[in-house]
């Protein structure tokens, strides 16, 4: 004896629609986001590296209170004036010393305040 339930239903067939929409928001979500990851580029040279220190001193160190060039306090619009009347070229090797308390944006600040004004031999020194 057989038993029947009632008529046979096809089988449903997965819609791949709503998985395909996941897909395409995802994609647009990382094509923003890695826009937003660009930041602007500052080239660094660590100590030891590029050609030799030739010149008069031009240690810019980075302290929590502010900047200071070869030890004298100076104001940023200022640096750049007292560097470029040390410097030959606006590639000679400029130091940046980081204080122990100064932050890491202050050292970013720092070169890119020189960086903007012309200056591409910038030095990292611990």
């Amino acid at each position: 004896m057989t038993l029947a339930f009632g008529t046979p239903r096809a089988k449903k067939r997965l819609s791949l629609a709503p998985m395909i929409d996941v897909v395409f928001l995802l994609l647009v979500f990382f094509m923003l986001a890695s826009q937003f990851g660009r930041d602007r580029v500052v080239p660094l040279a660590m100590d030891g590296a590029g050609s030799a220190y030739q010149g008069p001193p031009r240690l810019v160190q980075v302290t929590a209170e502010g900047l200071r060039l070869n030890g004298v306090p100076a104001e940023e619009e200022a640096l750049t004036e007292r560097l470029t009347a040390l410097t030959h070229k606006k590639s000679d090797a400029i130091i940046l010393q980081p204080d122990t308390k100064a932050s890491l944006q202050q050292l970013m600040d720092a070169a890119g305040l020189l960086s903007g004004a012309g200056f591409t031999g910038l030095v990292v020194m611990e």
